[in-house]
């Protein structure tokens, strides 16, 4: 049997294996670990759909003279995926009440809505409260996507793009503990949303680094991982979380200003530059 991958044969010897499925289960664990994900296959020629992938994969592989597997990075079917958001958005919006009603039922299922659940569950959650007619809107939801369709066309200029805020949202961690002191409530609150959206997107964006190959778990910032980093500055965040809800405003100030705002600028400014150096890298 020739097998192919992307249009380029390539040279497998077949031990153990009897089925077509016993071939694609031996390369899952191949293509994932390049960062690739099955996009297609066709038997002697002719494309196998969906429905027809289990009777496919049962298929004796002596009954099978070519096997052509088609594969796509895992970014450019993040992408793919962000875009088919956008359009079943569109129908959404369109549907008529009774269509809405059953539309998260039916979307979740799909293969599109199955991809958002394993890669983006965020994105599949606010989906999800979109689609099933619940507090976020379709122009929410919009607006989410096309900033996270954004995010992958251009990581690296989304993270240099939000240097002022982080700026700005680091004061104001600082600013925290006068602010819970002399009853500022609403600004403290303000405050820690802020903070928390923000640095959600700079975990989104390293986590973008990592899916388009960048080694970003070997990045050190001084002597530490940036790994163990996160993992420490979450531990904090949770820690403030916990201060705050529980109304202990001097622990709560404490961690903002001497523990979460210099980590935040600290793990900021050393993803800031090695992103930076590999744009300009790519770029020559």
């Amino acid at each position: 049997m020739e097998i192919s991958i992307n249009g380029k044969a390539v040279d497998i010897v077949l031990d153990a294996e009897k089925s077509i499925g016993d071939i694609m289960s031996g390369l899952e664990k191949w293509l994932d670990n390049c960062g690739h994900r099955l996009s297609g296959l066709a038997i002697d020629g002719k494309p196998v759909n969906t429905a027809e992938l289990d009777a496919v994969f049962s298929s004796d592989i002596d009954a099978v003279k070519s096997l052509d597997i088609f594969t796509s990075s895992l970014p450019e079917l993040v992408v793919q995926s962000l875009v088919q958001i956008i359009n079943d958005i569109d129908e959404y919006e369109k549907s008529g009440f009774e269509e809405k009603r059953g539309f998260y039922d039916n979307w979740k299922e799909t293969p599109q809505g199955m991809f958002t659940a394993e890669q983006l569950p965020d994105l599949f959650r606010q989906a999800g409260r979109t689609f099933s007619g619940a507090e976020i809107s379709p122009y929410v939801l919009r607006a989410i996507t096309e900033e996270w369709l954004r995010e992958y066309a251009n990581p690296a200029g989304e993270f240099a793009a939000i240097e002022p805020l982080i700026s700005e949202i680091c004061v104001r961690l600082e600013e925290l503990p006068v602010d819970i002191q002399t009853g500022r409530d609403g600004r403290a609150l303000q405050t820690i949303q802020i903070f928390s959206s923000v640095t959600e997107k700079v975990f989104r964006l390293i986590k973008i680094f990592k899916i388009q190959g960048f080694p970003a778990d070997d990045v050190m910032i001084g002597d530490t991982l940036a790994t163990d980093c996160i993992a420490e500055f979450n531990r904090t965040v949770e820690e403030l979380m916990a201060a705050y809800e529980q109304r202990d405003t001097v622990l709560a100030g404490d961690i903002a200003e001497y523990e979460l705002a210099p980590r935040l600028r600290s793990l900021f400014a050393a993803f800031h530059k090695i992103f930076t150096e590999q744009a300009a890298v790519n770029a020559t």
